[in-house]
């Protein structure tokens, strides 16, 4: 087996887990049952003796509260602070990036369109705009007395002295910690061509700079992977009127949550589009033309794709270092946290991609990769921080993409899922206009797709699978459309009640 081929294996074999979820039983390592354990069961409410003199002078180097990360989570976080009083001259961001926090989604889902397809571009999806919120510019940062420190990421951490150590040589004290790193993305190896010029990754705005250069050029473009990253940059291309490839070693789209027929509706639909298929394939290396550009991928079958630009979407894995001390679950990854996002450690608290946390609704621990997540466990973690809240976190997984959404496209596509993709699915639809996939479970809803949805159907969707009520199986697949096959549902939801 090749490196590539192993790699991707790794990947797959991750997200291959309901939902693209990391999952353990709550009660199989020693890391959950310290979870109920004492040490979990400090006071919510952390207060130290760090606070500064004034929203402008930081000069004692302490930090009441300092929040490492600088991605959705920072942002949401940041707005929670600011509506609990808490922000002027006690909040500290230590971002590695050059940008206050951003909607991270964007940059596949709308940045990365040519620019005359308007394409999304910073200050307009700096956070909190993904939910209906005030944009948080640079400036909003400043106004509400909140130190940001961009460009310097932190680098080491004692937790018996309270201090961060940064890239610039900066020593931070600090009260509270809340640690919102995020993941980095899955990269090739350098040794296969992993690093040559024309290869690109998707992670934050430089990234997407570097890539567009690469598309207003490109005549090729092969997209490694067939998950989200990859379904939307392969959307993007095609706005572009770029030959795209799409490589992956799936059997289909997305396998991780799409059914086999779902999947070909969309196949379908990115075929229409002009985008080729290569499913199953395994790379073996990617190869440099005589400029030492990429030029061609190269598949263990010996055979050639010409390739100009590619784009790596494999996968993410949570950026724990140099917070490995605090406490990791070696199950799913990330740092280990209660319902409240506290960490074994009292004062630091872990939340978005890298937190590994109790899923109350299925009763198991998780770690979720998504903006829902990122923005629902930073105001969770900090309501409980700064307040009397102590209900634990009930999150229900969600996920969703849009694709083909630059301007002049034939039809954009969305979809919405909620719950758990478990049991049997039964599809009702014929994708066009919509479609509608219900995993059912020894007779219980368990989770809904939704494509092309209408904000009211939408609406519905959480409800069911919160509720997971019981419903007829034969009622179902006789629905003659989503409309009816929704009626259906809420008809069981509501019987439930």
């Amino acid at each position: 087996m090749s490196a590539v081929r192993k790699l991707m294996a790794t990947v797959s074999n991750s997200l291959s887990l309901k939902h693209g979820l990391s999952l353990c039983s709550p009660h199989s390592s020693s890391l959950n049952r310290a979870l109920r354990s004492s040490s979990f069961r400090y006071t919510t409410v952390v207060r130290r003796s760090y606070v500064a003199a004034s929203s402008a002078d930081f000069s004692n180097e302490n930090r009441e509260f300092v929040i490492v990360g600088g991605g959705n989570a920072a942002g949401y976080a940041a707005r929670t602070f600011v509506e609990h009083g808490m922000a002027d001259g006690r909040l500290c961001i230590v971002t590695k990036e050059p940008h206050a926090p951003y909607e991270r989604p964007a940059l596949t889902k709308g940045y990365l369109f040519p620019l005359d397809k308007k394409p999304a571009r910073l200050p307009g999806f700096h956070t909190c705009v993904g939910s209906g919120g005030e944009r948080q510019t640079p400036d909003w940062y400043k106004e509400k007395g909140i130190e940001m420190l961009y460009e310097d990421p932190i680098t080491n951490i004692d937790i018996e002295k309270q201090t961060l150590g940064t890239n610039s040589g900066k020593l931070l004290k600090y009260g509270t910690l809340i640690v919102a790193t995020g993941s980095t993305t899955t990269r090739f190896p350098e040794k296969i061509g992993g690093n040559f010029p024309g290869v690109h990754y998707i992670r934050d705005v430089a990234d997407a700079d570097s890539l567009i250069a690469s598309l207003d050029k490109a005549r090729k473009v092969v997209v490694v992977g067939g998950g989200y990253i990859g379904m939307e940059v392969a959307a993007a291309a095609v706005g572009w009127k770029l030959d795209t490839t799409i490589i992956f070693p799936e059997e289909h789209l997305l396998q991780r949550l799409f059914t086999p027929s779902l999947a070909q509706r969309y196949e379908e639909l990115y075929k229409e589009n002009g985008v080729k298929f290569l499913k199953g394939a395994s790379i073996k290396s990617l190869e440099a033309g005589s400029d030492g550009r990429v030029a061609a991928v190269k598949l263990e079958d010996g055979s050639i794709v010409e390739a100009d630009t590619v784009v790596i979407g494999i996968g993410a894995k949570p950026a724990v270092s140099p917070f490995e001390q605090v406490g990791l679950n070696s199950t799913v990854g990330g740092i280990q946290v209660d319902g409240l996002f506290r960490t074994k450690i009292p004062g630091i608290f872990a939340i978005g991609d890298v937190a590994a946390f109790p899923l109350k609704i299925y009763n198991r621990t998780t770690r979720v990769e998504h903006v829902d997540h990122a923005r629902r466990s930073a105001q969770h973690c900090i309501k409980a921080l700064l307040s009397a809240q102590t209900s634990t976190y009930d999150y229900l997984p969600y996920f969703y993409s849009r694709v083909f959404e630059y301007e002049g496209s034939p039809r954009k596509i969305f979809w919405q899922f909620y719950g758990d993709n478990v049991g049997e699915a039964i599809e009702i639809g014929n994708f066009d206009p919509k479609i509608a996939t219900f995993w059912i479970d020894s007779g219980k809803l368990k989770g809904v797709l939704l494509e092309s949805g209408s904000a009211e159907e939408v609406q519905l969707l959480p409800k069911l699978a919160r509720s997971q009520p019981s419903i007829d199986k034969s009622k179902l697949l006789k629905a003659s459309s989503v409309e009816e096959a929704l009626e259906i549902a809420q008809a069981s939801l509501n019987a439930a009640v």
